[in-house]
């Protein structure tokens, strides 16, 4: 995880991310939370994205969340703040638009979460990569930010490490 991240850098590497999706026939979706969509947003950027994006979720609230197919028992359970409730979205989300590739984002963005703050820490985020191969494999991801300028460049963050985990996922290695 580094300090700093450049814009122009991920957009580059989410320009390279769809193109490599549309050379290779994938789909993708997302279930975001704490990135409001920004995962999404970075592949659509590029022309041909659509197709690729079987659409997306934006579910800011728990209650989203259960409606989209996230199973309330691990949000009750883990908090939404964890890696399971991320491997959920994930889950829940490639199974809504029967993509290849399903991407889940929750966390906590650099402030404490007043309706939940022994579970909020800030900076700290979990995302999820689900693949539908013969069966589907999930791997999840725990991880602390350094504080960021901006609630944008937060979310940009995380959308730069989803695409470093993407991009080992492509490479079919589970291992990074």
């Amino acid at each position: 995880m580094r300090k700093y991240y450049s814009e122009r850098e991920i957009r580059a590497n989410y320009e390279e991310l769809t193109k490599l999706l549309i050379r290779k026939h994938l789909t993708i979706t997302t279930m975001e939370s704490a990135t409001s969509g920004q995962i999404a947003s970075l592949i659509t950027d590029t022309e041909g994205s659509s197709a690729v994006l079987k659409g997306a979720f934006v579910t800011y609230s728990n209650e989203a969340k259960i409606q989209q197919g996230v199973p309330r028992e691990i949000l009750e359970k883990y908090t939404v703040y964890s890696e399971e409730t991320a491997a959920a979205m994930a889950q829940a989300c490639l199974k809504a638009y029967h993509a290849d590739i399903g991407i889940g984002v929750t966390g906590t963005m650099g402030n404490v979460d007043p309706a939940n703050p022994e579970a909020s820490v800030p900076g700290q985020v979990y995302f999820a990569i689900a693949v539908r191969r013969d069966e589907i494999r999930v791997v999840s991801y725990s991880m602390e930010l350094a504080p960021q300028p901006t609630r944008l460049m937060y979310k940009l963050a995380v959308a730069e490490e989803v695409f470093e985990a993407l991009r080992c996922v492509m490479q079919e290695e589970f291992i990074c």
